[in-house]
């Protein structure tokens, strides 16, 4: 049930079993990773249930807690890290030292998965690389996420999602056609590789269940870029040709892009035949379907620079909200272009409750967006919030090694923790 009705005040929706156990519980995962594509993948993981330990540098740790402002609310936490840290213990941990190291092992021999996202190589400096460790546990899961992978010319390369969007093709691809190539308006690099490094992760799990073994989950930025292209990257591979920009419509749709209305814009998704005959004939226009330039999808994509400037002008003719309601109505794929508050103020997106709240650091309560995975029997659960640089480093030594108090603080004041 939603806490309040109102539709400028975003209030998040209970979530019926939020806390029951996950399909994941009893995994644990040491989390070697920061920034985005890393953090991503475990929060994953993490809200399926699994036991997350997040290794942090003393008195810095994750890039991301710096990546400010904007702040929580009345906290000095970033929102950025808080995005994508929930459910994880922080403890902070200098792998550069040798007492540093022993502590990892210590903890890792504790732990089913580590994952991490340094540049290829960096971790065997420290007795921490995959060949490393694959001696010392047979058994583990070692998820590596990079730019480029762990193999190939620019392997050595650091990875970032826009080097990674203009690379791999997609920002080839949007913006209008006389424009500048574009960017998408999130790190979708990053948060691809994230998800497809879960993907991997489960798939080990799976092969571990029946052999023991673990093995290497080797993730490349890029080689995920490449993947999801998709359609358009099986158009390139059946013509050979390039495809161009074409801003907001569609490669092979028609009409399936952005039209100006009185006082805004709507985006139109005319998917087939049919659609297109009913779209005509309830907004008065029989003739165009029947227009040999149009009657088909094929003639439609070969003729759209025609088809869209016999459209312009009809969608001009209403505001947005006229359009919302007859296109709905008439059963044609429609949807209104929305900024972030109307996007969390849509009623739909409250009802399926795409906002929670947690208890964050210093009690104060803090906004989150949920896991959209959906599971009748085991789902997702939130406990623990975004934690504070360290705050589970006594609980986790004291917990999983067994170390006393006092030698917790030595380890502190040697700057080890």
């Amino acid at each position: 049930m939603l806490k309040n009705t109102d539709p400028n005040d975003i209030h998040p929706v209970e979530t019926p079993g939020a806390f029951a156990p996950g399909c994941l519980t009893g995994l644990k995962v040491f989390d070697l990773t920061r920034v985005l594509a890393g953090p991503t993948c475990v929060q994953m993981l993490a809200d399926l249930g699994a036991d997350v330990v997040k290794i942090e540098r003393p008195g810095a740790g994750d890039d991301t807690r710096a990546f400010t402002p904007p702040l929580m609310p009345g906290t000095s936490q970033g929102a950025y890290f808080s995005g994508t840290n929930r459910n994880k213990r922080s403890v902070t941990l200098d792998i550069s030292t040798p007492e540093g190291q022993e502590l990892a092992l210590a903890l890792i021999a504790k732990c089913d998965v580590l994952v991490e996202n340094f540049k290829v190589g960096a971790l065997a400096r420290y007795g921490l690389g995959y060949e490393q460790l694959r001696e010392k546990f047979p058994g583990l899961i070692y998820c590596s996420i990079t730019g480029f992978g762990q193999t190939g010319p620019y392997a050595p390369r650091p990875g970032y999602d826009s080097v990674v969007q203009a690379m791999g093709g997609v920002m080839s691809l949007t913006g209008e056609p006389d424009g500048l190539p574009q960017k998408v308006g999130v790190p979708v690099a990053d948060l691809f590789a994230g998800l497809y490094a879960c993907i991997g992760i489960l798939a080990a799990l799976r092969h571990k269940e029946h052999t023991g073994e673990g093995q290497q989950v080797d993730i490349g930025m890029l080689d995920a870029s490449v993947a999801w292209l998709a359609n358009q990257g099986m158009n390139y591979l059946a013509t050979g040709q390039n495809p161009p920009r074409l801003g907001n419509q569609h490669p092979n749709i028609a009409p399936y892009q952005v039209f100006e209305t009185e006082d805004g814009a709507v985006m139109i998704t005319v998917g087939n035949d049919p659609t297109f005959q009913r779209f005509c004939g309830a907004f008065g226009m029989p003739d165009l379907a029947a227009d040999p330039r149009f009657a088909t999808n094929a003639a439609r994509v070969g003729n759209r620079e025609a088809l869209t400037q016999a459209l312009a002008p009809l969608f001009k003719q209403h505001p947005t909200s006229w359009w919302v309601k007859e296109l709905e109505a008439n059963k044609i794929g429609y949807g209104p272009i929305n900024r972030l508050s109307d996007v969390f103020a849509d009623p739909h997106v409250r009802a399926r409750g795409t906002v929670f709240e947690m208890t964050g650091i210093d009690g104060v309560p803090m906004k989150l967006v949920a896991n959209p995975v959906r599971l009748s029997r085991t789902p997702p659960s939130y406990r623990i919030a975004p934690p504070a640089l360290g705050q589970h480093t006594g609980d986790v030594l004291g917990d999983w090694l067994d170390l006393p108090p006092e030698e917790v603080a030595r380890l502190r004041d040697a700057g080890v923790i």
